[in-house]
């Protein structure tokens, strides 16, 4: 009788475990559905900042351009700024250096190459993710790999225009370096503290250097930025806080590499924009390229088989 009543009680034990488990997957399962989700609407709001600043902003020298998009931003979110410690001071502090860091390359490389060229070479970042990954022992799929390549030949077909490579190529591919570093340290960081606080400090810490950047610009360029200040207010909330708080939040449900790989589809989201607000054509290629970072992405998200076993 208690051994038939200790067998009863071990197949309840088993079963609780695996519907414990099995409710567990669900719910990482659900939250990275959510952090997809994220990232989709990260990289449509990208996609309108590249129309808007051809058509309204042109003018704005690039300094000036981050300065007033980060200071609308962080001034916006600085009543997240409460009950700080080290901790958290110490890592918005490091996201915000890498994070101006890559804007200022960028900024610095774009003045030799052109817009299109540069999104190539930056999509890079979606096969140096997983690459880095490795390299600190982290063990993926093949599928991630081939999935991140995919995704870079169908940018390629988009963008690439030939010739020789120069300094701003050169430039550009160090920055698919940083933002790859980038995306692999908030992916640590993220879960860590609350979101609205660690993207307030960034805001600041990009807003402070951005300012000491342009230096008299700010005062030179006044009178544009007055011009076009509903769409620098857009860019700065829109396009840069909120952003980066829905990148930081989608960063606690989703593994870097898939995150690299979902920002191939800024470029897309871009090309569609341009055509509504400019009125510039995709192309044939434009369309072959963006069908390869479309089925890069599908592959990458081919549904598992929840596994039940403990």
């Amino acid at each position: 009788m208690i051994l038939f009543f200790s067998n009863i009680f071990s197949q309840w034990v088993t079963a609780a475990v695996r519907l414990k488990i099995f409710t567990q997957k669900l719910t990482q399962n659900h939250l990275r559905i959510q952090g997809i989700i994220l990232f989709v609407i990260i990289n449509i709001i990208w996609g309108t900042t590249f129309p808007l600043i051809e058509k309204t902003v042109g003018s704005l020298s690039p300094s000036v351009l981050i300065a007033t998009r980060f200071c609308v931003a962080a001034l916006l979110f600085s009543g997240n700024l409460r009950g700080l410690n080290k901790l958290i001071l110490r890592d918005g502090l490091l996201l915000g250096l890498v994070f101006f860091a890559y804007l200022a390359i960028e900024t610095i490389a774009l003045e030799s190459i052109h817009a299109n060229r540069a999104a190539f070479i930056v999509s890079l970042s979606a096969i140096l993710v997983p690459l880095l990954g490795s390299f600190f022992g982290r063990r993926l799929p093949g599928k991630t790999f081939f999935s991140a390549g995919l995704a870079v030949i169908g940018i390629g077909v988009m963008f690439w225009g030939g010739g020789v490579l120069g300094i701003g190529d050169l430039l550009m591919l160090g920055d698919a370096v940083l933002y790859a570093v980038y995306t692999l340290i908030l992916e640590q960081i993220a879960p860590r503290h609350p979101s609205l606080s660690l993207t307030s400090i960034q805001l600041f810490v990009i807003a402070i250097l951005g300012a000491l950047w342009s230096n008299t610009s700010l005062i030179d360029e006044m009178n544009i930025i007055n011009e076009n200040w509903g769409v620098i207010f857009y860019l700065g909330l829109v396009a840069t806080a909120i952003v980066i708080w829905l990148q930081t939040v989608a960063q606690q449900w989703i593994r870097s590499e898939e995150a690299a790989l979902l920002y191939t589809l800024e470029p897309i989201f871009s090309a569609i924009f341009s055509f509504l607000i400019l009125g510039e054509q995709l192309g044939l290629s434009g369309f072959i390229g963006a069908t390869f970072v479309l089925s890069a992405i599908v592959f990458s998200q081919k549904p598992q088989d929840l596994q039940l076993d403990t």
